[in-house]
């Protein structure tokens, strides 16, 4: 299994530990010599920078970034030692601060780390709408079967939802809500539930008889507006 996270600036690198020598007595080394703390790699004016870009940051498209990398030798008290291949990230527009990566993958590419790294956007994003919406992590069960099928169900409700929304075409996803000081480009999970809400509240209560039409309908313009008030209070 390969592991992929953040790095601290100041953690502890070293160089591997140097062959042991025959005869030499006492515990193997499991570390070498101490090296700069990324925060000084990034100072430093020896530094060799790689620009390159990276497609999908973020949900913002292509971004241009610089990075460099190399291999070392992790270590804390407490802890295994652990080889790993860091990778330190800097804007040259000074957008987001510099950044470090590891990687438990000696052999992988630096730019394939970073793509690995900005996926976790989107898996993160829907953990949270899941939580927020459906209410996973929130259901009171005693069972652990239970919870095994449940949560299933819960993330392919969303799935559900975001394909529902997509069907309803432009114009029903078009109705984002948004507050004069947060402005959004595309609908949230938010804005995909309370369309769906919407539609088929608008399909199921508020449609007129086709049988009757003597029965009273209020008017459209407040169904607009109550079903826009209560799709998003739900």
């Amino acid at each position: 299994m390969t592991c992929i996270t953040r790095l601290r600036l100041d953690a502890a690198l070293y160089e591997p530990a140097p062959p042991r020598r025959p005869g030499t007595k006492g515990r193997p080394r499991t570390k070498g010599t101490r090296l700069p703390n990324l925060s000084e790699v990034l100072e430093a004016t020896t530094t060799s920078w790689q620009r390159v870009i990276v497609p999908g940051w973020y949900g913002e498209g292509a971004r241009v970034v610089e990075f460099c990398s190399a291999t070392a030798v992790w270590c804390h008290s407490g802890r295994p030692v652990v080889p790993i291949r860091w990778v330190l990230l800097r804007d040259p527009r000074g957008r987001f601060d510099p950044q470090a990566l590891l990687c438990t993958d000696l052999a992988q590419e630096p730019l394939q780390i970073i793509r690995w790294f900005i996926l976790r956007w989107q898996i993160e994003v829907t953990f949270q709408e899941v939580r927020a919406h459906p209410g996973v992590e929130t259901q009171r069960q005693w069972s652990d079967q239970a919870i095994a099928r449940t949560t299933p169900c819960l993330l392919a409700l969303f799935s559900i939802v975001t394909l529902l929304a997509a069907q309803l075409g432009q114009r029903a996803c078009l109705a984002v809500q948004a507050d004069r000081w947060y402005r959004k480009p595309r609908p949230t999970f938010t804005d995909a539930l309370a369309a769906v809400r919407r539609h088929i509240w608008q399909e199921t209560g508020l449609l007129p008889s086709r049988r009757s039409r003597d029965i009273a309908k209020p008017p459209r313009a407040l169904q607009r507006c109550l079903s826009y008030a209560l799709c998003y209070a739900a």
